[in-house]
């Protein structure tokens, strides 16, 4: 598939579901979001087959997202089937690392090829700040996990609120340098206010060079996670939501008044 604006979409971002273990406070508010019905979220049949429809109308990268993808029961069985899959090249998971400890190694048997993981400090009492709780110990453990199944590269995501020069962006570089990880550097968003930056070392907010879709939990297609437009795929069918999607891809990001990152995947 190509866009209007002649960038060959290839890569298919899907969220399994808008729900966490954690409550980080650039992600959500303190009291929580309303989440999805149960009966709104695709089952694995459905997602399965957008994502087959999706790879004969050109998409060779795929990555799993949430939400907190892992909270998802049955989700090994899910990757399997999306692991046979034979004409995906690149196959991805990004997740907190909470739960990394118990699944990595089904995911790798179940065809997961890398895994990206959300850090943004060391310090113990500063991630369970960001958090709003969450035990760091389990996300070094999640890395361990990882590296010891075999789902490299591993990308670390650290955001950032003004630079990746702060103290603990510098140190999240640091213990990737000294542990073989890729770090990559996000700079706090927002969806509504339209504020983004091209991701350093990475390939997220460079609208220019962008060939990404996102499906949402519920079967949103979306263009572009800083606009509101979205194609739903129920109603319209799979291929057609795809095509269309991919044929009002913005030429750059804007605002999302109508979205959140628990739920459109990030």
């Amino acid at each position: 598939m190509y866009d209007c604006y002649n960038r060959r979409i290839n890569y298919l971002r899907v969220s399994i579901t808008d729900r966490c273990n954690l409550r980080c406070t650039y992600c959500m508010p303190a009291e929580g979001v309303k989440m999805l019905d149960h009966k709104d979220i695709l089952s694995f049949e459905e997602i399965v087959e957008v994502i087959k429809t999706a790879v004969g109308l050109g998409i060779t990268k795929v990555r799993i997202t949430g939400g907190e993808p892992l909270v998802r029961k049955g989700v090994i069985s899910l990757i399997e089937k999306i692991g046979a899959i034979k004409e995906i090249k690149d196959f991805g998971l990004t997740t907190n690392g909470i739960l990394l400890p118990l699944f990595a190694d089904d995911l790798a048997k179940a065809g997961l090829q890398r895994i990206n993981i959300s850090l943004d400090t060391l310090d113990p009492e500063r991630f369970s700040a960001i958090t709003r709780g969450g035990d760091i110990q389990q996300v070094f453990k999640g890395i361990e996990a990882a590296k010891k199944a075999g789902l490299t590269p591993i990308k670390i995501n650290c955001v950032v609120r003004n630079t990746s020069e702060e103290p603990d962006a510098q140190a999240i570089r640091e213990y990737c340098r000294e542990n073989g990880l890729e770090a990559r550097f996000i700079h706090e968003m927002s969806l509504a206010d339209g504020r983004f930056t091209i991701v350093e070392n990475g390939h997220g907010g460079d609208c220019i060079n962008c060939n990404r879709l996102r499906v949402t939990a519920n079967g949103m297609v979306h263009p572009c996670l800083f606009n509101d437009i979205a194609f739903n795929i129920r109603e319209l069918g799979i291929a057609e939501a795809l095509q269309q999607a991919a044929a009002r891809k913005p030429e750059k990001g804007s605002m999302n008044a109508g979205g959140g990152f628990h739920h459109i995947g990030g």
